[in-house]
């Protein structure tokens, strides 16, 4: 079945679409990862964190994590904490926990999923007995916080982004300093920043050539700046169409009219589980130079697909031994080099 474009995933774009809450439960403790330490660094509580919705207080290292947003999990995970809950996405992975994130799961159980219908699940988060809330790839209401707060001391998104416009770092050092593993979460990001620059660095072409992502449904969906997925492309050196922004809205992606297909017309478009026999016989993208010059990228196998909607220090590793060389294929500059989806 074809997913719906979301800040990753089809129910997700659906509850943003309705300003709904995707909610999780998280954390016990878990075996260290290769990055985290044993325990909390001294002196790292109390702890205030600022949010869209003011600052919340940590006295104490958690111990019961719920983790509101979408991928929360896996930064959780790259620190050595297992949750005891997560919220339904994907839902394609016992737990919520992607193939990417099986070895830092280890042998843990893996979490309960909590699903959200029209808000948050409020009682199942409370039957968990949580000690921190933490919605930070998400679009919580400051309502849907209050109320969490009460259950909790809950961080929500950050300020100054779209919903679900968090970066993977920002995420992964916010749920660091939450957790007492503040240094740990800074190695896990420079450990992932380096790959991510040393592939940048064997692919100068990438730099300045403008790329997008995208999907078909209803229409021609685009992601914007603030999607993580838009940001892996620039991460790597490549450039948004102009205007794409401003095209799409307040959101971290939109369909765009008609009249903006050419924002396809990119030195590569990366087309999640898309069809490209439809698309090509689309009068309005078919004729396209990206399609004629073979500068497209189909992601269509769906773990593969997954990997790539789920950005977080865990998957990124994945997406770059895969991804980067069917990029360097679409701006060749030769139409003849098949740009391959081939299995990892």
């Amino acid at each position: 079945m074809r997913r719906r474009p979301a800040p990753a995933a089809p129910a997700a774009l659906r509850r943003a679409a309705a300003a709904a809450l995707v909610l999780a439960a998280a954390a016990c403790g878990a075996p260290a990862s290769e990055e985290g330490p044993a325990g909390p660094a001294d002196g790292a509580f109390p702890v205030e964190i600022e949010h869209e919705f003011g600052t919340t207080e940590i006295t104490a290292r958690p111990e019961r994590v719920v983790a509101v947003g979408l991928t929360e999990q896996d930064a959780l995970l790259a620190l050595g904490v297992v949750p005891v809950g997560t919220t339904e996405w994907l839902g394609a992975y016992p737990g919520e926990i992607g193939p990417w994130a099986e070895e830092a799961l280890g042998d843990a159980e893996p979490p309960t999923v909590l699903h959200d219908e029209d808000g948050p699940p409020l009682e199942q988060i409370a039957d968990l007995e949580p000690d921190l809330i933490l919605a930070l790839y998400a679009d919580l209401t400051e309502g849907q916080y209050d109320l969490l707060s009460r259950l909790a001391p809950t961080v929500a998104q950050p300020g100054g982004y779209r919903g679900y416009g968090i970066p993977w770092q920002e995420l992964t050092e916010t749920t660091g300093a939450a957790i007492g593993e503040p240094e740990a979460a800074e190695r896990v990001v420079a450990r992932v920043e380096g790959e991510i620059a040393a592939a940048r660095e064997e692919h100068p072409e990438f730099a300045g050539a403008t790329a997008v992502m995208a999907t078909d449904w209803d229409g021609y969906f685009v992601y914007g700046s603030e999607d993580p997925r838009s940001r892996l492309l620039t991460d790597l050196g490549f450039a948004l169409p102009d205007g794409l922004d401003a095209a799409i809205g307040d959101s971290f992606g939109a369909t765009l009219s008609a009249e903006r297909t050419d924002m396809l017309d990119t030195d590569a478009v990366v087309w999640l589980d898309a069809d490209p026999e439809e698309l090509h016989a689309s009068d309005l993208y078919g004729g396209l130079d990206v399609v004629s010059e073979g500068r497209e990228v189909y992601v269509r196998d769906p773990d593969y697909s997954n990997f790539i909607s789920f950005v977080s220090p865990l998957s990124l590793p994945y997406q770059l031994e895969r991804l980067v060389p069917e990029l360097a294929a679409a701006v060749d500059g030769d139409p003849g080099t098949a740009v391959a989806d081939a299995a990892p």
